[in-house]
């Protein structure tokens, strides 16, 4: 192996990436414009991505005491519509804690990391790869997450809804339940920080929650929130590899987000290890990873486009309340 491969962004993508590429023998220098450990929004929910995937990566280990949850709860305001076991357990770990263990890998194996790192964008670079997440665009969304702690759950996992927003409650690590949701922008609320968070539950009608969740502990350091993005597809950069959510930011009320960060290393890994053992120049791997992506993933995106403005019709208790679970899922996975 003699090429090395560059990535700009250590999140799931970049570091599962990582990993995986020295466990192949590649070296590797990764970027990240932060430090470890940190909170992230984030559904810490990961529904969908199969042992192959994991092991693939060489990241099996890292999840091996996450979190089994099987039976959801939905809730539309304050009401409780059904109960569902989804067809196979998901996993649930803190991305401050997943994040933190996967850079310590790296770096085991060789991985040369850089932290506190910005880079920009070099179009048409050899080996250099962009998974920093989500690319700044104007959209009406805000996410907003923390861990918190004595909310009395009435089920392992909880999704309420309404007309603004939704948002999800998964139990974590150490008794902590991450919770973390999506909201229309709402310029009229009056609350700021971490009081955002029960703001935004109040106005879409998820009272109860939110009283639950502003009388909680809560975990220091753990709120965050983020603006000023798109859902669905990136816009591409010409002669930029994208991979994660650089390129695609699907609906988080799929779950299945975490998952495609590590199903777009994997489908990436064999065509980098290609190229840098000299078997494929890198507009032969870039192009081959671009073309295998948006095959593997363009059902569940668009899936997930039509889905997702039906969650804030008039309409959505009736499919919450009674549409079959597994089928919507075949089309988000």
């Amino acid at each position: 192996m003699s090429e090395t491969i560059t990535i700009t962004g250590g999140g799931l993508t970049g570091l599962s990436l990582a990993i995986a590429l020295r466990k192949n023998g590649v070296a590797v220098a990764l970027h990240e414009a932060g430090s470890y450990p940190r909170h992230r929004v984030c559904g810490e929910f990961i529904s969908g991505v199969s042992r192959e995937t994991l092991e693939t990566l060489g990241i099996a280990e890292t999840l091996a005491d996450a979190r089994h949850h099987r039976s959801v709860a939905w809730f539309s305001g304050n009401d409780h519509l059904r109960d569902n076991l989804l067809p196979e357990h998901a996993l649930a770990i803190s991305r401050h804690l997943l994040d933190d263990r996967l850079q310590k890998t790296a770096t085991a194996l060789g991985v040369d990391l850089h932290t506190s790192s910005r880079r920009k964008m070099n179009p048409h670079a050899p080996g250099e790869i962009w998974t920093a997440g989500r690319k700044p665009a104007k959209g009406g969304w805000i996410g907003l997450k923390a861990h918190v702690r004595g909310i009395s759950p009435k089920a392992p996992l909880e999704m309420h809804g309404g007309p603004r927003g939704y948002l999800g409650v998964t139990p974590v690590e150490d008794d902590w339940h991450n919770v973390c949701g999506l909201f229309r922008i709402d310029k009229s609320i009056n609350a700021r920080h971490e009081d955002l968070l029960p703001a935004y539950l109040s106005e879409n009608g998820n009272t109860e929650l939110a009283h639950r969740i502003a009388a909680a502990e809560w975990r220091e350091g753990s709120f965050t929130a983020v603006a000023g993005f798109a859902l669905g597809l990136q816009s591409p950069t010409p002669g930029v590899l994208s991979l994660g959510d650089s390129h695609s930011i699907i609906p988080p009320f799929t779950g299945n987000g975490m998952t495609m960060a590590f199903q777009t290393a994997e489908t990436a890994l064999p065509h980098l290890i290609a190229y840098a053992n000299g078997s494929r120049t890198w507009s032969e791997a870039r192009e081959a990873i671009q073309s295998q992506i948006t095959k593997r993933f363009r059902k569940r995106l668009t899936s997930a486009k039509l889905l997702h403005p039906l969650l804030f019709h008039s309409a959505a208790r009736m499919l919450l309340k009674h549409a079959p679970l597994r089928p919507l899922l075949t089309l988000i996975r």
